[in-house]
């Protein structure tokens, strides 16, 4: 409603009981994802940026036990 100028910003919000800035931010998220804006990222980079983020999270976990099972086998007897 607001990108086609049918409403303000202000009229959306008060019509659906939502504040100005979550409007706001919900325009400026759907002006991303189309393309007419480059000031952030888009839902998919974020989608992305989240997936890299719990990838990157497992991966460090994974490090640690290896580093673990590696001091723990150099001290057992051979």
């Amino acid at each position: 409603m607001c990108q086609r100028g049918d409403r303000t910003v202000g009229q959306v919000a008060k019509d659906f009981d939502l504040t100005e800035t979550a409007v706001r931010q919900w325009v400026k998220q759907a002006e991303l994802d189309a393309g007419t804006r480059s000031d952030g990222l888009t839902s998919d980079e974020r989608a992305e940026l989240a997936r890299l983020r719990a990838e990157n999270r497992r991966l460090q976990q994974d490090v640690e036990i290896l580093k673990r099972a590696t001091a723990f086998f150099a001290l057992l007897p051979s």
